[in-house]
């Protein structure tokens, strides 16, 4: 049976509550990378906002950014991006009393039991995730060709032999769209395809290697010398593992450099701003988005993903979020910090990179 995407239900604005309430409030910003007071926050859910009489859904979202009326639009910009006499919408009410709603169920209410109690509604290292899997193989083999599946991968997902290698699958057979990861994710993963190890550790026996520790500083040392990670792999012959698979079919990836890096390797952005807006780019496109052991970067992607996405045709789709992390208290933060249509997978991420790519294989 074909997947089916879940229809969006717009709100009625011929409904008294919207037609008697006002335009928004739009006050100019003061100066450059400045809000003016009483500001409206954007949230990961549609909103629209009364222009000129007419109700106007902002098309893309960021949590904490700020709506800004353009040429009868609205634009989302990050507070840094504020210039002096943008126009701001202004309003802390989201139910149409100033001119701004927020549409929080437009895909609908969750799956319910339809009992106000029950066990074992969440999602925890006791929860069953069978139907959970077989949901993923479905999305993924829709958005294959309908849509644009981006990865957020921590360091894990390079460690092991077998993970590399059904990452790297995914890769090839078209289940991958975008990557978005750190210096040591794209570090580890080249340093198995170059010496067989992740950390100094063999990625297959896990034994650790004589003087392994160096392994990963030689590794980006040898890519630095050669000026690019795609000149690393052709005079080094690798033929293997994550980034080179990226790199052989044109597929983008963003690493975004910390504090603690080592080296880095070259295609590191170490400006934070400028790995933001990187990574935003390859957000704009993302209609299924899987995050992989890497709290920071699932955060930070979380609050940068709406929870749909208008197509060029005008329909209004949803985007799905998944964070898969061995750690409830990962899964859990991330709906702490804001990202509340996030689906939590509580797993060891080899394992279910290992399954995903099996799943799809043998479908």
């Amino acid at each position: 049976m074909p997947f089916v995407l879940e229809p969006y239900t717009a709100p009625d604005f011929t409904e008294f509550r919207f037609t008697a309430a006002p335009d928004a409030r739009i006050i100019p910003a003061p100066g450059d990378g400045i809000a003016p007071e009483g500001y409206h926050a954007m949230s990961i859910f549609p909103e629209y906002f009364k222009l000129g009489g007419k109700w106007v859904l902002a098309e893309e979202s960021r949590m904490d950014c700020v709506p800004v009326v353009m040429d009868g639009r609205i634009s989302v910009v990050e507070f840094r991006n504020l210039k002096k006499g943008d126009l701001v919408v202004c309003g802390r009410t989201e139910h149409g009393e100033e001119g701004v709603y927020l549409h929080a169920d437009g895909f609908g209410t969750t799956e319910s039991c339809g009992e106000t109690f029950a066990f074992r509604q969440g999602h925890s290292r006791e929860s069953s995730f069978s139907r959970d899997y077989d949901e993923l193989y479905d999305l993924l083999r829709h958005e294959h060709d309908h849509g644009n599946i981006l990865w957020v991968a921590g360091p894990a997902v390079s460690f092991d032999h077998d993970a590399r290698n059904a990452f790297a699958e995914l890769i090839a057979g078209g289940y991958v769209h975008g990557l978005l990861a750190g210096n040591a994710l794209a570090t580890h993963d080249l340093e198995g395809a170059y010496l067989g190890t992740a950390l100094g550790q063999d990625i297959y026996t896990q034994k650790h290697h004589f003087n392994g520790h160096y392994n990963h500083l030689d590794t980006i040392n040898r890519v630095r010398s050669y000026g690019s990670v795609a000149k690393f792999i052709e005079a080094e012959h690798l033929d293997n593992g994550i980034i080179y698979s990226c790199e052989k079919y044109g597929v983008p990836y963003v690493l975004a450099g910390s504090i603690r890096d080592d080296g880095p390797l070259p295609p590191v952005y170490a400006d934070v701003y400028q790995a933001q807006n990187a990574m935003r780019d390859c957000v704009r496109k993302a209609t299924t988005v899987i995050c992989l052991a890497t709290m920071l970067h699932t955060i930070a992607v979380g609050n940068m993903t709406p929870t749909f996405r208008v197509l060029p045709d005008g329909t209004i789709r949803k985007v799905y979020f998944y964070c898969v992390d061995i750690s409830e208290f990962m899964v859990n933060k991330l709906t702490d910090r804001g990202s509340l249509s996030s689906r939590g997978i509580v797993t060891n991420v080899q394992d279910f990179i290992v399954n995903i790519a099996k799943g799809l294989r043998n479908s």
